[in-house]
């Protein structure tokens, strides 16, 4: 359920009903489909998923967190990524992270503040955000801002205090949130019964070989172990000599998690 081509189907989906919209465009239609990502973890899975969609002449949006203790979006190999990503016609936004404030003017103001850093880093102007684990409070502000979309604002998520089967909603949201899709699958059935879908995915949880959700951690692990040791390689001319270790030790691990 969370492989490549588990992905593919549901861009096949979405493509055939000729409803994909960004943000930009889903508010001037009354139908539309937005897919959207908000990176958690690994800007590389996010970039690998890009090109899943390139394959398939198809571009969606990405939302980064500036505030992250997996990755630093800031890094050069990162910022390259994200900028090759908005060159094939990629939609990039932030993915704010709340990090325990509730002040909504004080939010307001941070938002800001994040996107502008966000824009002059890149050299593209970054318009649109999404929130990282939005409190009931941050949804029900309906935060709406000059010249830039809320990926949670009304004309594209529908809320309610108390979500089920049975709520009526304007816009049909779906995301796979904990390896487990929230408030249905997308598929043609769920989709097209729908005139105002948004679907979110997180990045980290698709790869080619669709793992479950325990395997797939076990894999993101690996990968960011390897990214380190890559990266204190590169920075540090003494490690040289301990390269060799560290890479036999992550490999004998990988070996004994298959055994086991």
């Amino acid at each position: 359920m969370f492989s490549y081509n588990d992905y593919r189907k549901i861009i096949q989906i979405i493509k055939q009903t000729g409803r994909q919209a960004s943000y930009q465009e889903a508010l001037r239609r009354d139908s539309f489909i937005i897919m959207r990502h908000d990176v958690e973890y690994s800007v590389e899975r996010a970039y690998r998923l890009s090109k899943v969609e390139e394959s398939m002449d198809f571009t969606s949006s990405y939302f980064f967190q500036w505030t992250n203790n997996s990755y630093n979006i800031l890094s050069r190999r990162n910022m390259d990524m994200v900028k090759d990503m908005h060159e094939r016609g990629h939609r990039i936004g932030l993915h704010f992270a709340l990090n325990g404030m509730t002040d909504m003017e004080q939010i307001k103001k941070q938002i800001l503040k994040e996107m502008q850093i966000l824009s002059e880093m890149f050299g593209f102007e970054v318009d649109t955000f999404s929130i990282h684990r939005p409190s009931k409070d941050a949804l029900r502000e309906n935060i709406k801002l000059p010249g830039i979309l809320n990926a949670y604002q009304d004309e594209f998520f529908t809320f309610a205090e108390e979500v089920s089967e049975k709520t009526p909603v304007k816009v049909k949201y779906m995301s796979d949130a904990n390896h487990i899709w929230r408030y249905g699958y997308p598929d043609e059935e769920t989709i097209l019964s729908h005139g105002k879908v948004q679907i979110l995915t997180h990045p980290f949880a698709w790869t080619k070989e669709g793992y479950d959700n325990f395997n797939n951690y076990k894999a993101l692990v690996r990968e960011k172990t390897m990214e380190m040791i890559d990266s204190i390689d590169n920075e540090c001319k003494d490690f040289g000599e301990y390269r060799d270790w560290f890479l036999e030790k992550a490999v004998l691990d990988r070996v004994r998690e298959a055994e086991d």
